[in-house]
């Protein structure tokens, strides 16, 4: 197959679903994936490169923080997204795979029926929910913006976008029900769980022979959003302290902005528990450099608040620790409650703090048994979760589609 592939990821992209998914795995079958795709750094001129041994159409973008910088960027990206008329005269693609973007996404129809490729659209997140939920949790900077982005992004994406698509991928199967309800077929989705290459992933086991597993520390690893509503892991972490269990707690994460991020409001937290000495912020870390902290690791926690948005995710972090030979605590989260019961790599608890305390010092206080869930969990991810396994069905899904050329 050869695939275009325009996504609302940054170049060079770091998420799995498209770094490792496409970037490596569909290469290596022998399919040419070639992208378009904004730069992450400041670029004043678009331009072409190669990564991986794919061509990449780099978009320019302004990293500026004034209102004008932002939305030049948005400008550029969406100017940039519609160059894939340019790149699909060449008539030699099978599919245009659409991926997060929206306003662009609308001329992705017109430019399938024209250059006669396959619109697939592949959708990791329900953004406008998610936009219209920070509104009215007052959680986004200007709440009539974000629900006026919510509501639009809704309707160009149930009525025009979806509708239009040929195929449509989605993160789990929750989010293919919730996608149902708005007159989408289901026989026309595909859920696509989240995944690691496990060959690339370090397995650290467990114990103080890997890091500092004297020090009982604790790795929460992820996005540090106001969403993601931390302070009830701080406060879940203070009772683990009240027990008389010295430890620590490492937040390895972080985001575009400091308000996105909430360090302030995480910070504000563990000085009213008093516990900001036992609590230490990395910052964003590249990849691998995160995946070092879990080294350290003699529990590693997974809290995701209950409701509509992210319930139907499907969490990366877990399947991370779990690849890595960590036991996890999670809270009962439909697809955390899932992999935990499939697997036996952890304890899934009600999102609550006292139970989330309690699953935490009981796994720092049974060594032998958190072992044993790490094992457990690498095993599974091997057999369940590995890209390699993810690949095969998303390339059985687009072969199974009816050509669009003449070969």
């Amino acid at each position: 197959m050869n695939i275009l592939l325009v996504a609302a990821d940054k170049f060079p992209p770091f998420r799995s679903d498209i770094a490792v998914l496409f970037g490596k795995k569909m290469v290596e079958r022998g399919h040419r994936v070639d992208w378009i795709l904004q730069s992450e750094e400041t670029l004043r001129r678009s331009c072409r490169t190669s990564w991986r041994g794919s061509d990449v159409l780099v978009g320019r973008t302004d990293n500026g923080t004034s209102k004008f910088s932002k939305l030049r960027k948005n400008l550029y990206r969406i100017l940039h997204e519609l160059k894939m008329f340019r790149q699909l005269q060449s008539g030699q693609f099978d599919h245009l795979i659409v991926k997060d973007i929206f306003v662009s996404a609308v001329a992705a129809p017109l430019a399938s029926a024209i250059f006669g490729v396959r619109l697939i659209y592949w959708l990791s997140f329900p953004f406008p929910e998610f936009y219209l939920h920070l509104a009215e949790k007052d959680l986004a900077p200007y709440p009539w913006f974000y629900r006026l982005r919510g509501h639009a992004l809704k309707l160009l994406l149930y009525r025009f976008i979806l509708p239009s698509a040929e195929h449509i991928f989605v993160q789990t199967a929750q989010m293919r029900e919730d996608i149902a309800g708005h007159g989408i077929p289901r026989q026309k989705m595909t859920p696509v769980l989240m995944g690691v290459a496990v060959e690339d992933i370090p397995f650290w086991g467990y114990g103080a022979e890997n890091g500092n597993g004297k020090e009982n520390t604790i790795v929460y690893l992820g996005t540090l959003g106001k969403e993601r509503r931390l302070d009830f892991l701080l406060r879940a972490f203070r009772k683990v302290l009240d027990s008389g269990k010295n430890a620590n707690l490492r937040l390895v994460g972080g985001g575009e902005t400091e308000a996105e991020t909430a360090e302030r409001i995480i910070k504000e937290e563990a000085g009213k528990l008093n516990i900001s000495d036992k609590v230490h912020i990395t910052g964003f870390q590249p990849q691998k450099t995160a995946w070092s902290h879990v080294r350290d690791a003699a529990v590693c926690v997974s809290p995701i608040p209950p409701g509509p948005i992210l319930d139907c995710g499907s969490p990366t972090k877990l399947i991370e620790y779990m690849a890595m030979g960590k036991a996890a605590v999670a809270n009962d989260h439909p697809e955390q409650r899932a992999v935990i019961e499939e697997s036996g790599a952890g304890l899934c608890v009600p999102y609550d703090e006292d139970a989330f305390a309690r699953a935490i010092l009981y796994l720092l206080e049974h060594r032998g048994e958190a072992k044993a869930m790490g094992i457990r969990g690498r095993k599974y991810v091997e057999s369940k979760r590995n890209y390699d396994i993810l690949a095969d069905l998303v390339e059985r899904r687009l072969l199974g589609l009816q050509p669009a050329r003449e070969s």
